[in-house]
């Protein structure tokens, strides 16, 4: 028996980058917090971030939390990784762009994301300080806080609830001939 067919849910574009920000949060090293964040410009992903350790050096699943005034300093935040990785590994420009994060950023991230030039930002949830949403507005960029579709959000939960299915043409099999 085939499996019943359910309608396709096509996600919005924020709701397409937050489900991605939060795949890249489970590479976060530090289990403080498990954010992840991601820059987009024109729709495309010109960057990723999580909270990890610089290259190198060690994580904190590794070898504990280096903590000072409260905080965890080991690692690099997501933003602020979003930022590095877009300057050294992708040699983009983020002027322009939009940053999706887990977590609202620290008020240190916020001031790397008004320096790159990111004029949006797209966060999950509001966490610790909800003044550095008036910092990055006063900066005079767009913030909002991220609201779920209901409707998506089941859809990508049953996503990863199967294997890949295999998937054939709605016209039947296609054979490829290779000449000898």
């Amino acid at each position: 028996m085939e499996k019943e067919t359910e309608k396709h849910i096509r996600p919005s574009w924020d709701d397409y980058f937050m489900a991605i920000v939060r795949i890249v949060g489970t590479r976060s090293t530090c289990d403080r917090l498990h954010a992840g964040a991601v820059l987009v410009k024109d729709k495309r992903i010109i960057s990723t971030g999580y909270n990890g350790s610089p290259p190198g050096l060690p994580h904190c699943d590794e070898v504990g939390h280096l903590m000072e005034e409260g905080h965890c300093v080991r690692t690099v935040h997501a933003e602020h990784n979003t930022i590095l990785q877009a300057a050294t590994v992708s040699g983009t420009n983020t002027k322009g762009s939009t940053m999706y994060t887990k977590y609202s950023p620290c008020i240190h991230c916020s001031k790397y994301i008004v320096t790159a030039g990111v004029k949006r930002v797209v966060m999950g949830k509001v966490y610790r300080n909800s003044k550095v949403i008036d910092y990055l507005k006063e900066a005079g960029i767009e913030v909002e806080v991220y609201e779920e579709s209901e409707e998506w959000q089941k859809q990508l939960q049953e996503l990863f609830k199967d294997e890949i299915e295999v998937m054939k043409p709605k016209e039947g099999d296609v054979e490829v001939q290779i000449k000898k």
